[in-house]
């Protein structure tokens, strides 16, 4: 197990310095002083490697975002959010893993990792457009757009934050959160 979490974090390093495209199974080998033949002991290629370091961010985020949407205490507000603060906060915690996913999750990689996380985006999406029609039929947010149009924007704002978050860099996550939150309210809550 140890040599195992070795290579996944050689290869969440790696993968973040160069790109999952540009770092091959003999980079991380070398990064961990094991012999290619020693990676394709424990993973059996490199997709197989990258969904191990994106499947529990994925689901955690699947997770967290379902605990809000359920949550019947909420009002539509809270819940998005929630759902943003859900999405970013874990850039704090696991900034490599969370970059890796959302900038390499899914390129270049064999089809039955793509169709695991197909499953999983599939979802989460889904759950952001069910937010977002809600709240339009709630009268909470405003009609502006389809709902799955607002959740890509929404979407692809926070995953932009892979491309130029930096953990020393001059924003916290806390402050990216409530900046991105009043960004999206400002623009969707209804008057």
């Amino acid at each position: 197990m140890v040599r195992r979490n070795q290579i996944l974090q050689s290869a969440i390093v790696l993968f973040d310095q160069r790109g999952y495209s540009s770092t091959s199974l003999d980079d991380i080998a070398k990064d961990v002083g094991f012999t290619r033949e020693g990676v394709y002991y424990y993973f059996k290629n490199r997709s197989e490697i990258l969904y191990e370091i994106i499947e529990p961010q994925s689901a955690s985020l699947l997770f967290g975002l379902k605990e809000i949407v359920e949550d019947d205490a909420l009002s539509y507000e809270e819940k998005l959010r929630g759902a943003v603060r859900n999405h970013l906060a874990r850039f704090d915690r696991y900034c490599l893993e969370m970059t890796v996913c959302l900038r390499d999750g899914l390129v270049d990689v064999d089809s039955d990792v793509r169709k695991k996380m197909m499953l999983f985006w599939k979802h989460y999406e889904a759950m952001w457009c069910d937010l977002i029609k809600a709240g339009q039929h709630d009268g909470s947010f405003r009609e502006i757009g389809d709902p799955k149009l607002l959740a890509f924007g929404i979407l692809g704002m926070c995953n932009w934050m892979a491309r130029w978050y930096d953990q020393g860099g001059p924003f916290t996550v806390e402050k990216i959160i409530e900046c991105f939150c009043e960004l999206t309210m400002g623009g969707i809550k209804s008057p």
